[in-house]
């Protein structure tokens, strides 16, 4: 069936895309510079004053936390999707390179000091749609904020004074910032992503104009594939278990709500994180603190906890606590298996049979979790993969483990007409990728979410559009997209539906077509919590962090999918999967239901 729904226009976006990617069949570098006409002709919704003279500092901020801290240095980019591809292109020593991380995007990156060369790895197409644009964004501002400062007279020596000293005078401060064309807030704002590298930042921008390249030195769909089997191999590897004999719930989420949930580790060490908060946790954090202890908010304390945990396990203090951390999880029946030499995505296996009550998040206790000592079942979580790389890691574990009982999707996505901090349920899914328009029974209702959210709100039988990168879409093409309902905008849904297609038809998921995917026989569950306002100016992760409020809606979605996992093996609740012909009905204590229409 044809899809039902036609594209907005878009002949701006489609140009830049074109451009992108016919630049890059070169064995070449492609000079950055050679994209930034078309990229200011699309009118980003992140980007949308690329083409004024003032810097446009949302679009800047954005990209910023979204490249490491040495991008400055940077002047040259190299993409590829293992060590063996920059070997065999001529960087035999890629590896040997510091290793470099930005605040916002997870993304294994190695950068060559001397010679300016930042190496990415990338895991899918979605890794050059999402970096060659903040590449290019990040460019754009750092030349329009080079003519600024290039051009006040005296303004090279205050900046190397500020370098030097690393204080200034408030008056010159605000000569900066004038200079800049910048609001008090876009000012703070800067600060706030460079801190004490700000005035080094401000001395480089105005010593020079930046000129970037990009080389792709691989990008055929069997370099991505030989890829992600290599990661796979280490999964398979480190596993202490055979993953083809056991059945399996996959959750993409992240790296500390199912574990931190599941384990207990923080309500273990509460007095260590409570003399953390007294002595070194900012004053805001502490005022939370003493609200929940009043009972002011209703905040719940142990997302609290597992929120000091995180900001304690980042300091010098608490690094001790990373090996507790290993050895109290593998007591509890978790094994983490990070990432080495491919794409930075580190993977969880969870033993139900060896979950501990006692350790388990008060909110999951009133479920029979007796039962679960019958169940030979495993979680399988992995840190959410951008883009399409969401589509060649499911089908590779399709093809390596055994039974898959249940997907569980727990992402950020933009919204088009709610709030940060709600949480989006879709049960339609248009993907970029595919062009399919896919149709499914997600078994999240906003009643599995709404008892555990405290500050934002749950909207259920939402229509999600999965995008091929952040900076590629404008107002009129999102517009388009919300007069046809579709309100939650992310990037993972459809090559995550792309891939469960495969697991039950006789063929590569289809194109341009609209996709049934409600006789499946599995639960697929997807919640997605809002990040981004886009229709807003300016209101995107660049402007405004989540921060300790992004714990609420990440724990209310992982409290779902625990419940849900949890009552589908226990049997208290009846799951809508269509039983596969042979199933027992009680497997490992898990009940086979009636399938629902």
């Amino acid at each position: 069936m044809k899809r039902s729904i036609p594209r907005p226009p878009d002949d701006a976006i489609a140009l830049y895309m074109r451009t992108i990617y016919s630049l890059l069949r070169t064995t070449s570098e492609v000079q950055i510079r050679t994209l930034e006409e078309t990229h200011i002709a699309m009118h980003s919704s992140l980007h949308p004053h690329a083409g004024a003279i003032e810097p446009d500092m949302s679009a800047f901020t954005y990209a910023s936390l979204r490249l490491p801290p040495c991008i400055p240095q940077v002047r040259k980019v190299i993409l590829g999707q293992s060590e063996e591809v920059f070997r065999r292109r001529g960087y035999p020593g890629v590896e040997a390179w510091e290793r470099v991380a930005a605040p916002a995007r997870r993304r294994r990156m190695r950068f060559d000091e001397r010679e300016g060369i930042l190496a990415a790895y990338i895991a899918s197409i979605s890794d050059v749609d999402d970096l060659v644009p903040t590449l290019t964004a990040f460019q754009i501002e750092w030349n329009k904020m080079h003519r600024l400062l290039s051009g006040k007279e005296g303004m090279l020596e205050l900046l190397t004074l500020w370098a030097t000293n690393g204080e200034i005078p408030v008056e010159t401060e605000e000569e900066i910032r004038e200079t800049l064309h910048l609001s008090p807030d876009d000012w703070q704002r800067l600060r706030r992503i460079w801190k004490a590298r700000l005035p080094q930042l401000l001395l480089q921008i105005a010593q020079r104009r930046k000129r970037m390249s990009v080389t792709l030195l691989a990008g055929s769909h069997i370099d991505y594939r030989r890829a992600t089997q290599r990661w796979w191999n280490r999964v398979s590897e480190m596993a202490p278990f055979d993953l083809r004999e056991r059945p399996l719930y996959f959750v993409s989420s992240n790296t500390h709500s199912l574990v931190n949930m599941l384990s207990g580790f923080a309500q273990a060490h509460e007095d260590r994180l409570l003399d953390y908060l007294r002595h070194q946790a900012p004053p805001q954090i502490k005022e939370e603190y003493r609200r929940i202890q009043r009972g002011d908010t209703p905040s719940d304390r142990n997302n609290f906890l597992y929120y000091l945990l995180k900001k304690y396990l980042q300091t010098e203090d608490g690094r001790d606590l990373l090996a507790a951390r290993a050895q109290w999880e593998a007591e509890h029946g978790i094994t983490r298996i990070p990432s080495q030499h491919t794409f930075d995505l580190e993977v969880q296996l969870i033993e139900l049979k060896r979950l501990r009550r006692e350790a388990i998040d008060p909110r999951l206790r009133d479920l029979p979790l007796e039962a679960l000592t019958r169940s030979e079942a495993i979680i399988l979580n992995i840190d959410y993969p951008l883009g399409f790389a969401a589509y060649h890691l499911l089908t590779r574990l399709a093809v390596n483990v055994g039974q898959l009982l249940g997907a569980y999707i727990i992402g950020k996505a933009a919204t088009l007409n709610a709030r940060i901090g709600d949480v989006l349920i879709p049960n339609v899914v248009y993907d970029e990728h595919s062009r399919n328009t896919y149709l499914f029974g997600n078994v999240f209702k906003a009643a599995h979410v709404r008892p555990h959210l405290v500050y934002g709100d749950v909207l259920d039988n939402q229509r999600a559009l999965t995008v091929r990168g952040t900076f590629l879409q404008n107002d009129e093409y999102m517009r388009g997209f919300l007069e046809r309902g579709y309100t939650d905008v992310e990037m993972e849904a459809g090559p995550y539906l792309s891939a469960l297609y495969e697991f039950i038809r006789p063929r590569r998921y289809p194109t341009n077509e609209l996709v049934n995917l409600y006789p499946v026989p599995f639960e697929i569950g997807i919640l997605h919590y809002a990040s981004d306002t886009p229709m807003s100016k300016g209101r995107n992760l660049g402007s405004r962090n989540l921060s300790y409020y992004g714990m609420d809606p990440t724990y209310a979605a992982t409290i779902a999918v625990l419940r849900r996992i949890i009552g589908v093996e226990t049997g208290v609740v009846a799951s809508p999967r269509e039983p596969l012909i042979g199933e027992g009905i009680n497997n490992g204590g898990r009940h086979a239901a009636q399938v629902q229409s």
